[in-house]
């Protein structure tokens, strides 16, 4: 009963379904569950995974990602398309109609529209960016100085420094992090950081 939350993080779709079929046959509606799957973040915010004997799906109301450290604005516009499209009866609910307002203005960011297949799309692009910034490939060792150099480029931090000293980007991390940058600008908040970036360090 103490329970409010779950976090799903196994990065593993038979694992993940493991999590929301036990919470479906739990009975429980009151949980919300939130998704840490970097690698299929929109996935899991669109899907509507098997639930329990009443038939009702369970889907994931947000995630707690460290993706979500960086380009924050296009993070929340994103996840609002997501719920407004995995949700389309939300229009009728007054205290969700700023959702769909944010939602509609952001859809010309990436030239895509609000269709599931438009958002996944997108979040394999969010994939591709994520494996340049996480680093994966090096069991993700570089997965701090990754997010801090992408806030060091917007002017958020000063440096890409880390409590340990020895901690760095992995060979060839810089490179993939240009190359992400250049090829999803739909997935960055530059222009709002810039419009706001004194406000803040005031």
């Amino acid at each position: 009963e103490r329970v409010v939350a779950v976090k799903v993080a196994p990065f593993d779709r038979y694992r993940t379904l493991d999590v929301t079929t036990a919470l479906g046959g739990s009975g429980r509606r009151d949980i919300a569950l939130y998704t840490r799957n970097h690698d299929a973040i929109v996935v899991d915010l669109v899907t509507p995974f098997p639930g329990g004997e009443d038939g009702a799906p369970m889907r994931f109301s947000g995630g707690l990602l460290g993706q979500w450290a960086v380009w924050t604005k296009s993070a929340v516009d994103l996840l609002d398309r997501c719920r407004a499209a995995a949700d389309p009866g939300r229009a009728a609910d007054p205290e969700r109609a700023a959702d769909l307002e944010r939602a509609a203005d952001s859809k010309s960011a990436d030239g895509r529209g609000d269709g599931v297949m438009d958002l996944l799309a997108t979040g394999a692009d969010l994939t591709d960016a994520n494996a340049a910034l996480f680093d994966p490939s090096h069991a993700f060792a570089g997965c701090i100085p990754g997010i801090h150099e992408v806030l060091r480029r917007q002017g958020l931090l000063a440096g890409r420094w880390c409590l340990d000293p020895h901690e760095e980007l992995s060979p060839g991390q810089m490179e993939e992090i240009d190359r992400v940058l250049a090829r999803y600008p739909h997935l960055t908040d530059d222009e709002f950081v810039a419009e706001n970036l004194d406000r803040w360090l005031r």
